[in-house]
């Protein structure tokens, strides 16, 4: 489904990924496992179109995301969830789920199919729906995000660093919500970055270990 082949980046000068290579199947979760600094939020970005590679090849299915430009990958089904969420705060977080949508032109009744089901997977968020995009807790934010993702991610759906600073009980409730995603749409291929693997359990398919821009280490179960 997602394949890349020999990707290198570098940022400022400094290469970040080093000709890494890494194929990525509909239905399974691959855990991207590794320091800070160690090159996870970049290989996502380059997956999103956000930096620009050096060398190498992304394809998802036929697609040549090398040739399509950053709002196009989007279209192609592709959900995102920064490190750092980007929560609008002016807006509320229903306003933030249906943004993307919005963006892609999509009709309402999609829209609110899309949305109920992102409500079956995430149920917290069914209750801040109202609420200011201002006046969410940094865990809340990170829900908001993983909702936000799944509105649009149809394919793949890209989760940088989602349990990082969660306190334990949200930690438990967004690995339900990847547990409930699993159920609920088997063919769709996740990408979960993580600097702590514990973090992870039982639910990643495969685990790649990433050191200084290269996999050095891949385990699959």
């Amino acid at each position: 489904m997602l394949k890349i082949e020999n990707l290198s980046v570098s940022l400022a000068g400094s290469p970040v990924l080093r000709a890494l290579s890494m194929e990525v199947h509909a239905g399974t979760t691959t855990a991207v496992v590794g320091r800070n600094g160690a090159g996870k939020t970049t290989l996502l970005r380059s997956i999103m179109g956000l930096v620009t590679p050096s060398s190498g090849a992304i394809h998802l299915d036929d697609e040549n995301l090398m040739l399509a430009p950053a709002h196009e990958r989007t279209r192609v089904g592709i959900g995102y969830a920064p490190e750092d969420r980007v929560i609008f705060p002016t807006l509320s977080v229903e306003e933030n789920l249906r943004l993307p949508c919005e963006v892609l032109g999509l009709s309402e009744p999609e829209m609110q199919e899309r949305l109920s089901h992102v409500l079956d997977v995430v149920p917290q968020l069914k209750p801040m729906l109202v609420r200011s995009g201002a006046a969410l807790s940094g865990g809340q934010g990170k829900m908001v995000a993983l909702g936000r993702a799944l509105m649009v991610g149809k394919n793949l759906v890209l989760l940088d660093e989602p349990f990082q600073g969660l306190a334990p009980a949200l930690a438990l409730q967004y690995a339900e919500a990847l547990a409930r995603l699993r159920q609920s749409r088997p063919d769709l291929a996740v990408i979960i970055t993580e600097s702590n693997a514990a973090l992870l359990t039982d639910i990643p398919n495969q685990i790649l270990t990433i050191e200084r821009g290269s996999f050095v280490e891949a385990l699959t179960h």
